[in-house]
């Protein structure tokens, strides 16, 4: 990721992950490298909010690590790329994401990472958007050591343009009288004075395969296979295991395993809703892993959908407010199963 942002220039950019605690852990990161990066979740107060949006603006802030709940109308001109560093499992998001960049006329870049596991989302967002999203060349160590050296040129011409040298000049032929060194090598060991502990160049090392640069296009997309430490954990989700029209009502209503609670969702077929749909804003909202999120049974009017027990209030309350194809979840718990005299079995709504 760091490579990507050192090569490609951008002037500020939005990077996307699933859940709150991500956003405080990369921009944390970010930060610790130099970058002018802060996190946007849905802890932040409002007031908090438009101050961080107004510094994005303003430019004294460059990234924002958000989550997609956060981020829902942000406008910024400055934005000039979107990083999709944890893959949408809905086409919704994902195309709200790239809308947040290439405003105002200008054009706007993507950058889509993506697992192995993850394929299969990749190419459903393909299919959606219409759009082949071609593979990107990783930044090699050379490009990188080639870019930080041209920096760090520009940095003398910067400082050089700037002026106010007289005191600096005259403190340095002193020195030079005083030791009888040239100015070159005094020049090198400023250099040094400066850089501290930092390392300029990066070491050679093993590189990755080569990827093809994208086309260019109003949204350049590229993906990118993720270093095997920082793979997510949430798998792509299966249709098959979540999702069973075929069912017959007496296994659609069995009770939920251990260690799960069933609910109801106000969004169906009627509304052209999938499971990765629903999978998506679940897991965004609540900071779940698809694999959390169990049986998902959609019907004409409504879904029904098994989660682990003890859901905070809080996170309930999101989820209830929480939209996924132009409907509102509305969430709320259902009543146990209870027998009735006839042998049948109830599902019955519950107040939220």
């Amino acid at each position: 990721l760091t490579r990507i942002l050192e090569v490609e220039p951008f002037d500020a950019l939005i990077m996307f992950v699933r859940t709150k605690t991500a956003t405080t852990e990369l921009a944390e990161r970010l930060e610790s490298r130099g970058y002018r990066a802060a996190a946007l979740n849905g802890d932040m107060v409002q007031k908090n909010r438009e101050q961080m949006i107004d510094r994005l603006k303003r430019g004294s802030l460059d990234i924002l690590v958000a989550t997609d709940v956060a981020a829902r109308g942000l406008d910024v001109d400055r934005i000039s790329h979107v990083i999709n560093y944890d893959i949408p499992y809905d086409i919704e998001s994902y195309i709200h994401r790239i809308g947040r960049t290439g405003r105002a006329g200008r054009l706007g870049e993507a950058i889509l990472f993506v697992s192995p596991r993850e394929r299969r989302i990749l190419s459903a967002i393909e299919k959606a958007t219409r759009q082949k999203i071609d593979l990107m060349e990783l930044p090699s160590t050379e490009m990188v050591n080639n870019k930080r050296i041209a920096d760090f040129k520009q940095s003398i011409s910067d400082s050089i343009a700037s002026g106010d040298l007289d005191f600096m000049r005259s403190l340095l032929e002193q020195y030079q009288h005083e030791h009888d060194v040239s100015t070159l090598e005094i020049a090198a060991a400023l250099a040094k004075m400066f850089m501290g502990d930092r390392q300029l160049l990066l070491k050679p090392g093993k590189e990755r395969p080569t990827r093809s640069r994208a086309e260019p296009g109003r949204h350049r997309e590229h993906e990118q296979d993720r270093e095997p430490a920082r793979s997510p954990k949430a798998r792509p989700p299966k249709q098959s295991s979540r999702e069973s029209p075929k069912q017959s009502p007496r296994q659609a209503a069995k009770r939920p395993p251990k260690g799960m609670e069933r609910f109801r969702i106000e969004v169906g077929h009627q509304h052209d809703v999938k499971p990765g749909n629903i999978v998506g804003a679940i897991a965004n909202e609540a900071g779940l892993d698809a694999q959390d999120i169990g049986y998902i049974d959609i019907q004409t009017e409504y879904s029904l959908v098994d989660l682990p027990k003890g859901m905070p209030n809080d996170i309930f309350q999101d989820l209830r407010r929480a939209w996924v194809c132009g409907q509102r979840l509305e969430l709320s718990r259902l009543e146990p199963l209870k027998k009735k005299k006839k042998g049948k079995r109830e599902a019955k709504k519950a107040t939220p």
